[in-house]
């Protein structure tokens, strides 16, 4: 009732000026905005009628504009002002005049993180349970944002601002993302004017799959291109622009970069800077950041570091083979985050009115990413494959000089990700650890803050990001949007902490969860358990199973010291509280599993796809997700199609995924083809000695799995008007994934190419593929 009061009078100081003539009160708590209601007029001659009010919504006086930026896959000691080792001199000068938070905090993977932040609740409530592809039945993890769940762009726009989204998305439930829609949840219909970027959770920062607004698009075809280097240009074009014609009109920025998920990709310059630097190894690299961040004040002098997790080997037990791997990808990972640096830098410097612009840097929306297993991966799909013969030093070391190039979709070893984490144990996925959960954030705004370079040690969590907007810029949390009863903030503004470094923390209760890993944060203590593993297929025990601990995080910084046996009966009213939290936030029933998710039939999830055996497509349908095509893997499927063409055929009739898995029916210089490419390192191909005739033609592909199980071999046929003209043994399939983001595509090859014997160009069909059906047997 109080705060619904508050609302109600903080509602009553909004009067912005429309026209000239008078002063009429918004009600900001229901958007958008009503407009005013007039009398039908009676006059006949307007020059006799008096003129209303034009009606617009103004932001409030003074409102600052709003740029949230937010480093991807970043532990907490990555960045150099939290004690990184990697110089990275454009953080350095933001927080040089910035406010710098030590006990700020996500969740512990990606799409949750994302909601939490865009909508001050927690991810559970925006159904976003884990990254959407894992999306199941069970309410808190559908992947879909309920529509009384808006975000901050929606409540901005409404206001007055002039709204956008530049890089990585991932919060769309992955069968919203045909051209079937529906739209509701892409960035345009959550509030963003204008988005730049790619919707999935990775993409080949090489070739990217990108959209704008609601249309997929090419990058740009120009040498040495890479899309952090793009979505920057594309950002500062439209803020100039923006405030070139409405220069009194705040804007709100969403800058998100790949950088430094997976793949590590990353011009030779950048890789090059950062030669020798890791070759100490991780223990070494740990040891440098935990002794920076007592240096810096941005840990307590006391703080003492947990042990590595027992699966992690010591430095100095690896072979020379090993260490020259292992730093290599260290390498390429720090150079990923000098080029994010130095592009985000650039974004900084020119922004309009920066006096009165509101910044929030994250150095990371969970824990550094141990999900490249203990040995790293060359190809990230070989670990989502399940291919473990492939994940040896040996042959990653084929690799070593083009690690980071178009060549390779990189991922680095896990014990980089604990060293990158420091002070802490544990890294991304597991959500009772701060490993997994805390990040640095620094905050800038030159016209309300005078403070420059200071630490604040307020406790809080992402979803405090929201309701801090809200109080700068003057606006209350609505109520009602598009007619709809809005589920309250969870977050706590941290305005009260920008003048006062004293303060107490305001905030003093969060639970974490995450695929069963699962922790509360109450007054001060952390109780929890680690049930699940980045590195693990499966976990160990059942959740009845798990063990948890006890830390006094107000004194034991770093999670070092447990005392559960010491406090039990404190540890029984953690669990208990957690238990709340779990039912009062829809966290229950947990769900562990992982690759299994990723099966809509398992899952319970809507699929485009399910229960269908066949699919025909024509001419000019390009980028299908592969999440909404067939599912051709682990099982006998064919391909017939009709081409016409008055010259030698030439050109991908149909194909999926590209240069690190996926598969390809064309024609080649008036032959048919078909090409298996498993995992960018096998590629086995037929073509025919027969050449395809002019006009219409019926051309098929048969694959005979040999089954049954993940994975197995098979044999492609292809076939020209009902003849049999070649055939290939595919001695291994990738029964799970072939890619995170590259598509599905009649008459041409996007993002990636699936075989070398086509380039980008040369993939267009010549002529037309009148339809393409594909059949599951």
């Amino acid at each position: 009732m109080m705060r619904r009061l508050a609302l109600l009078l903080l509602v009553c100081f909004q009067f912005p000026l429309l026209g000239q003539q008078q002063m009429i009160p918004l009600d900001r708590t229901i958007l958008p905005i009503k407009s005013p209601y007039h009398k039908h007029i009676t006059v006949q001659d307007a020059r006799n009628a008096k003129r209303p009010d034009a009606f617009n919504v103004n932001a409030p006086e003074g409102a600052p504009n709003v740029v949230i930026i937010m480093i991807d896959d970043a532990g907490f000691g990555t960045a150099s002002p939290f004690g990184g080792v990697v110089p990275t001199p454009e953080m350095d000068k933001f927080a040089s005049n910035a406010l710098l938070y030590n006990q700020f905090h996500t969740t512990s993977l990606c799409s949750p993180s994302r909601q939490a932040l865009k909508t001050g609740r927690n991810h559970h409530t925006c159904n976003q349970g884990a990254i959407t592809e894992m999306a199941t039945s069970f309410p808190g993890y559908t992947g879909q944002l309920p529509n009384n769940v808006s975000s901050i762009a929606t409540i901005l726009n409404y206001n007055g601002y002039s709204t956008a989204a530049f890089g990585k998305w991932h919060e769309l439930a992955v069968w919203e993302t045909s051209v079937s829609g529906p739209y509701d949840r892409w960035p345009n219909r959550q509030g963003f004017d204008e988005f730049y970027g790619f919707i999935g959770g990775e993409t080949n920062q090489w070739s990217p799959a990108l959209h704008h607004n609601f249309n997929q698009v090419d990058p740009p075809n120009e040498p040495g291109y890479h899309l952090m280097n793009d979505m920057t240009n594309q950002a500062i074009k439209w803020v100039k622009k923006q405030y070139a014609i409405t220069p009194s009109k705040p804007y709100f920025i969403y800058f998100t970069p790949g950088a430094v998920h997976a793949p590590h990709h990353v011009p030779q310059s950048y890789i090059d800077k950062q030669k020798g630097r890791f070759d100490k190894g991780w223990d070494a690299i740990r040891e440098e950041i935990f002794e920076n961040q007592k240096r810096l004040g941005v840990i307590p002098q006391n703080t003492v570091m947990p042990p590595k997790p027992k699966d992690i080997k010591d430095w100095g037990a690896l072979s020379d083979k090993e260490k020259k791997l292992f730093a290599r990808q260290a390498e390429v990972f720090a150079a990923f985050l000098d080029m994010a640096d130095h592009e985000i830098g650039r974004l900084i410097d020119n922004l309009p009115n920066p006096d009165n612009t509101l910044i929030f840097y994250l150095t990371g929306d969970n824990g550094t990413s141990a999900e490249g297993g203990m040995n790293g991966l060359y190809n990230e799909f070989i670990f989502f494959n399940n291919q473990q013969k492939m994940n040896t030093v040996d042959f990653m070391m084929r690799y070593y000089d083009q690690w980071g190039s178009p060549s390779t979709y990189p991922h680095m070893a896990a014990g980089w990700a604990v060293a990158f984490d420091a002070p802490f144990k544990w890294t991304k996925q597991i959500a009772s650890d701060y490993g997994g959960t805390r990040n640095g954030l620094m905050i800038r705004w030159p016209k309300k803050m005078q403070p420059k370079h200071e630490l604040r040690s307020q406790w809080h969590h992402i979803v405090d990001i929201a309701p801090t907007i809200l109080e700068a810029c003057n606006l209350p949390e609505p109520t009602t949007v598009n007619g709809i009863p809005q589920i309250p903030m969870a977050g706590t503004s941290m305005i009260y902490s920008f003048k006062d470094r004293d303060a107490d923390s305001r905030r003093t209760i969060q639970y974490f969860e995450m695929m069963g890993n699962r922790g509360l944060y109450y007054d001060g203590w952390m109780a929890g358990t680690v049930h699940s593993v980045p590195w693990a297929a499966k976990p160990e025990n059942s959740f009845e199973e798990d063990k948890w601990f006890l830390y006094h995080v107000e004194e034991d910084f770093a999670m070092a010291k447990d005392l559960s046996t010491q406090y039990p009966e404190r540890l029984e009213r953690m669990k208990e509280l957690f238990a709340n939290e779990a039912v009062r936030y829809n966290v229950y029933p947990l769900d562990d599993r992982k690759v299994e998710r990723l099966n809509p039939a398992i899952a319970g999830r809507p699929s485009l796809m399910l229960g269908r055996k066949s699919l025909t497509l024509g001419d000019g349908m390009t980028g299908i997700s592969g999440n909404n095509f067939l599912n051709i893997k682990n099982r006998s499927h064919e391909i017939i199609a009709e081409i016409e063409t008055n010259k030698a055929a030439n050109g991908v009739i149909l194909q999926q995924a590209g240069r690190f898995g996926g598969w390809a029916f064309y024609t080649l210089k008036g032959k048919l083809a078909y090409t298996y490419n498993f995992l960018g390192v096998k590629d086995f191909t037929v073509v025919s000695k027969k050449k395809i005739p002019k006009g219409k033609v019926e051309v098929k592909m048969e694959f005979k799995y040999n089954g049954p199980g993940y994975g197995k071999s098979g044999v492609a046929t292809i076939y020209i008007n009902g003849k049999k003209v070649g055939s290939v043994k595919v001695d291994e399939t990738q029964g799970i994934a072939f890619s995170g983001d590259e598509s599905v595509n009649v008459g041409c090859d996007k993002e990636t190419m699936v075989t070398p014997k086509y380039t980008r160009e040369s993939s267009v069909f010549n002529g037309r593929v009148n339809y393409v059906t594909t059949t599951l047997k």
